[in-house]
């Protein structure tokens, strides 16, 4: 049992979110590194890359279509419980993998089990520990939660090319088995359910402050899910979010995060320098993601999409005309990472306003289902374009211009009247 009082007062909050940044952080490592892998598996089984491409394709959209049940889940059974369950299923199924020889194989540990696992351990995670530990700094806090991504870029894709380069794929799946294994503890310890089982309130609130009850944590949380989505589907403002959200899918864990380094291949560049690039992006998304978070609570959320969308397009089509020189690599690197993940931060906050706080983080995981949707979409598209073109030119392009019309799409969001009538509290 957790005990009943923690240091820091309200401050106690961000203990919270530094463990689960842990989390989302090693989750990131572990949706990353099929692209350090692609290469070592070629090599060592003879699988062409569309195949493993196939099998990042199939993770990513488990960890997106899990996001939304794991949301509600986690109102039903408890964080704490559906957090250990997840990291657990990361860690045995990577472990697993390593006993792995048919391509079948591989599409269920790194695809189906390790999507699931990690699906729970996602944005929606972070979503659902922003509206029950905060009630200000919302954007703040959510953007530094998503720029765990960017971060896990920056500790993990060095870390596991160098270990790719000099051992092969296996001791990539050993680190992230052990890593996720080594958070079970950490969350077990220092993560409660909720202020209240400490006997505070939210960071922000008043004393007398009551969250709202969220209408998943009684009754059929499988229903509930889906009656969410089906009341939000017919809302136009849902529709405008997820397919922003496809689009930013597409253009970032599905393409660059899945293909860069053997786009990079392709040009002669090595695993640990392309690795490195990723790196260089996942500091510019911290500083990036951060400073979105900030933004989001002082200007208009709609307008920020647009700008970020604009410049990851931008930056998408200069991609292949740069010549893969050091410096123009690093312009795509500045230009690309400051907005890799700076869209979450505004796309929750329209969530938000349009669906309420009791039913938002539930519309929310269906808007990051449409986000891992976009990335599966694009994994496997790069895999397949690479295979019948010989280059990543035109899914390059194509992912840029999509970019452009998330932009304008962006700017068609309207929040001002709520999406769909609250659900009454229960009695």
């Amino acid at each position: 049992m957790i005990a009943q009082s923690r240091p820091f007062g309200q401050r106690y909050a961000f203990v919270v979110v530094a463990v689960i940044f842990l989390c989302l952080l090693i989750a990131a490592g572990l949706r990353s590194a099929p692209s350090v892998m692609m290469l070592p598996l070629e090599e060592s089984f003879g699988w062409r890359r569309d195949v493993v491409s196939l099998a990042a394709a199939i993770g990513i959209f488990l960890y997106g279509l899990t996001g939304p049940f794991a949301a509600a889940l986690m109102e039903r059974i408890g964080l704490r419980r559906t957090l250990l369950a997840s990291l657990v299923v990361m860690s045995g199924s990577t472990a697993l993998s390593l006993l792995m020889t048919e391509p079948w194989h591989l599409l269920l540990t790194w695809g189906v089990f390790s999507g699931v696992g990690s699906g729970a351990v996602a944005t929606v995670l972070g979503a659902t520990i922003v509206n029950r530990w905060f009630k200000t700094n919302r954007g703040l806090v959510m953007g530094l939660m998503s720029a765990s991504a960017a971060t896990g870029l920056l500790v993990f894709l060095p870390l596991l090319a160098a270990l790719a380069q000099w051992g092969g794929w296996k001791p990539v799946a050993i680190a992230i088995a052990v890593a996720t294994a080594c958070l079970v503890p950490l969350v077990w310890l220092l993560v409660p359910e909720r202020p209240a089982s400490i006997g505070m309130v939210r960071y922000g609130a008043d004393a007398d402050d009551v969250p709202p009850v969220p209408p998943a944590s009684q009754g059929n949380f499988l229903s509930h899910t889906l009656s969410t989505l089906r009341r939000a589907a017919g809302t136009r403002v849902f529709w405008y979010l997820f397919a922003t959200f496809f689009i930013c899918g597409f253009t970032t864990n599905g393409l660059v995060g899945t293909h860069l380094i053997a786009f990079c291949g392709d040009m002669g560049i090595g695993q640990v320098q392309a690795a490195g690039l990723l790196s260089l992006m996942g500091i510019f998304d911290l500083i990036g993601t951060t400073l979105s978070g900030w933004l989001t609570d002082r200007f208009d959320p709609r307008k920020l999409l647009g700008v970020y969308y604009a410049i990851r397009g931008l930056s998408l089509i200069y991609l292949p005309y740069s010549g893969f020189s050091s410096t123009s690599l690093i312009i795509f690197a500045v230009l690309y990472g400051l907005d890799w993940i700076a869209t979450v931060p505004p796309t929750l906050r329209l969530s938000n306003e349009a669906f309420g706080d009791r039913s938002g983080p539930i519309v929310f995981g269906w808007i990051v289902a449409g986000h891992q949707v976009g990335a599966a979409t694009a994994a496997f598209f790069g895999g397949t374009m690479r295979e019948l073109q010989g280059n990543y030119e035109l899914a390059f392009l194509i992912a840029g211009m999509t970019a452009i019309a998330a932009a304008c799409i962006s700017l068609l969001i309207n929040t001002s009247r709520p999406a769909f009538d609250p659900e009454p509290q229960a009695a």
